[in-house]
């Protein structure tokens, strides 16, 4: 009950403010106020009506039980003697309220004619009334104001304090009502259009997060509840449907506030949040089983219990909001516990006033309802929490991915170390098996040719001659896993060019006339430097048998790479094959064939020249990797021919 001081001395003030007291020195005394119940609309009664006296503010339910819901004519005398240079200033009558229409006459001449509710139109309007009264029709002395106020309403009649004085006086009077009944409603309904839109649009993109949901549906209530004040008619079908929508919008803002507080506070249970709910389709139950005629009985009693749920909730969620030593769940706690009591004094006000006019009498009169806004000063609470609430989950988040981003980081250092490790070892693993089949290949080929030459030397089975002949074959075999072991990126363009520079000249020393024809692109053409070394040892071992055993007089060789292989083309006009093959030349095409499985190519040998069988041709086709070929566009290659 801390927050009861905080209400009361918001009422002071309000009451306090300007035009709002009791006593003001430009306000007429009333020398006498009367009532007349039932009587005609069309005219003041006359003066031997059986008028009785009466206290403004007029509530008709202590004043009048019995008559407390009809239809009266209220008639407030004053005296006008105003002094000569305020003789022409223009004077009114202010009324705070008059719900449901009426007129007001001056004199008996009619100065304002205001809607009434009918059968046609209902009327509930909070909206404050300001009346001029023309000079020409005010007295020196004596003059009389009568008032007419319809009452449809099943509550008793309310009639407001009446102000009478000049226009500059009661302005301000009118000025600040309007603000509080007009404007503040006015905004509210705005701002809880805007911010139920964004917090329902935050939970329909992320539904885990309830409390946006919850959030949102109390403020969307709430905006439909408080078009009350500015709803002045309505026709009686929609009048009765908007009474069913307003009362179902102030159950379903408390049931929404409800479950929102129970979530804010971590205490949501389930059984619990299923209780609220058949609570506040009770209200919507009874309307449609009563019909409008239930609409006062659910006022009553079903919004009653909307306001001991209201206290129930602030009971149980305080402590666990109090736990929080921030300055806007403190916030919170207060203003959720100042609304409750603005609840339960609009509640008396509408229902029964004559409890509250026991305490607060000339606030009573005023019929000034607050809790549009205390609850307004909450909602801007919680959704200041809220607010607060997802920038720290921003924060959070890019906290987080801050954090993210720098473990990636670090995750994708280590990645490009490890791929340059793993790389480096895959290079060094690839050179130490070319370095293996180079080494077997020198081990199979020139070792043993070494080997077989020095026993034969030793034995004394070779002469001066064949002794310079092995060695010059084995300085040739050399010189070609050299070639082929010569150039970056594996060339074997470069390499087959030193084959060709060292081969011409024996060839052309032989009397065989050669050509060669390289066809290979601009780029190299990589081949791995074992696989090179086999490409010039099939190559080297084709023009060995056309120097030994074609008797060729022209030889043409020609390296092409074609979209999806490299191709070696020897060709010579000789003898051609050979019926039978002799031991010799079958270990050599055996050698060859061999060399060009290994490499997963195919070799094949034919007549140059079917019809006469002279000649021979020698075609290796080597299938090039994907990943061994150029990446960069492939230019138009270029051909050299060299003869």
């Amino acid at each position: 009950m801390r927050a009861l001081p905080a209400l009361m001395l918001t009422m002071l003030l309000l009451v306090g403010l300007p035009g709002c007291t009791a006593s003001d020195d430009n306000r007429l005394e009333l020398t006498d106020v009367s009532v007349v119940i039932g009587a005609s609309a069309a005219s003041p009664p006359p003066p031997d009506a059986p008028w009785r006296q009466v206290t403004l503010p007029d509530d008709a339910g202590r004043s009048r039980p019995a008559q407390s819901r009809e239809p009266a004519w209220y008639r407030i005398g004053f005296e006008r003697q105003p002094p000569v240079r305020d003789r022409d200033a223009p004077w009114g009558v202010y009324l705070a309220y008059l719900y449901h229409g009426g007129s007001v006459w001056l004199n008996g001449v009619l100065l304002a004619d205001l809607p009434v509710s009918g059968e046609q139109v209902h009327v509930l309007s909070h909206r404050p009334r300001l009346v001029s009264m023309p000079a020409a029709l005010l007295h020196a002395g004596h003059n009389d104001v009568a008032i007419f106020t319809a009452h449809p309403s099943p509550l008793p009649m309310q009639f407001p304090g009446v102000r009478i004085g000049p226009v500059t006086a009661l302005q301000p009077l009118l000025d600040q009502r309007l603000f509080w009944a007009r404007t503040v409603p006015q905004l509210t309904v705005f701002g809880s259009v805007l911010v139920a839109g964004s917090m329902l649009l935050i939970w329909w993109r992320r539904r885990a997060e309830v409390l946006y949901g919850l959030f949102g549906i109390a403020e969307a209530l709430w905006g439909i509840r408080s078009l009350t004040f500015l709803i002045d008619a309505l026709p009686v079908a929609q009048w009765n449907w908007w009474r069913v929508l307003f009362q179902c919008a102030t159950g379903g803002f408390v049931i929404a506030m409800a479950l929102f507080s129970l979530r804010l506070a971590r205490l949501d249970r389930p059984w619990v949040e299923r209780a609220l709910l058949g609570y506040g389709l009770l209200g919507p139950l009874c309307f449609a089983l009563g019909g409008f005629a239930a609409d006062t009985a659910i006022g009553r009693w079903w919004i009653g219990g909307m306001m001991a749920v209201g206290v129930v909730i602030i009971l149980v969620t305080l402590p666990a909001l109090g736990r929080q030593k921030k300055l806007l769940p403190t916030t919170l706690r207060i203003l959720m516990m100042v609304t409750v009591l603005l609840g339960i004094h609009d509640y008396l006000l509408t229902w029964q006033p004559e409890l509250l006019a026991r305490v607060l009498p000339e606030w009573t009169g005023q019929r000034i309802f607050l809790l549009h806004i205390g609850t307004s000063a909450m909602l801007l609470a919680m959704g200041g929490l809220l607010t607060a609430r997802f920038i720290k989950s921003l924060v959070a988040l890019d906290d987080l991915n801050r954090t993210l981003e720098a473990r990636v980081a670090d995750r994708e250092r280590t990645l490009v170390e490890n791929f340059a490790q793993l790389a480096a070892l895959q290079r060094q693993k690839a050179a130490a098996d070319e370095r293996q089949l180079i080494m077997r290949d020198l081990h199979d080929g020139l070792g043993s040719q070494l080997f077989t030459s020095l026993s034969r030397v030793e034995r004394g089975d070779m002469d001066s001659g064949q002794i310079a002949a092995a060695l010059r074959a084995c300085i040739a075999d050399m010189r070609l896993a050299l070639d082929a072991l010569a150039f970056e990126q594996n060339d074997i363009g470069a390499a087959f060019g030193n084959l060709m520079f060292r081969w011409q000249p024996q060839l052309a020393s032989a009397g065989i006339e050669s050509r060669w024809n390289v066809d290979l692109p601009n780029h190299a053409t990589a081949l791995a430097p074992h696989a090179a070394l086999q490409v010039l040892r099939i190559a080297q071992e084709a023009l060995t048998n056309v120097l030994k055993h074609a008797r060729a007089n022209h030889v043409v060789v020609q390296l092409r790479e074609t979209d999806a292989a490299l191709e070696l083309r020897i060709e010579d006009d000789g003898c051609g094959l050979p019926a039978f093959e002799s031991p010799q030349q079958g270990r050599g095409r055996c050698n060859m064939r061999t060399r060009a499985q290994r490499l997963g190519g195919t070799i094949d040998w034919q007549s140059a020249d079917s019809s006469s069988g002279g000649g021979t041709r020698v075609v290796l086709v080597l299938p090039l990797a994907g990943a061994s070929r150029a990446a960069a566009p492939r230019p138009q290659p270029v051909a050299a021919d060299i003869a």
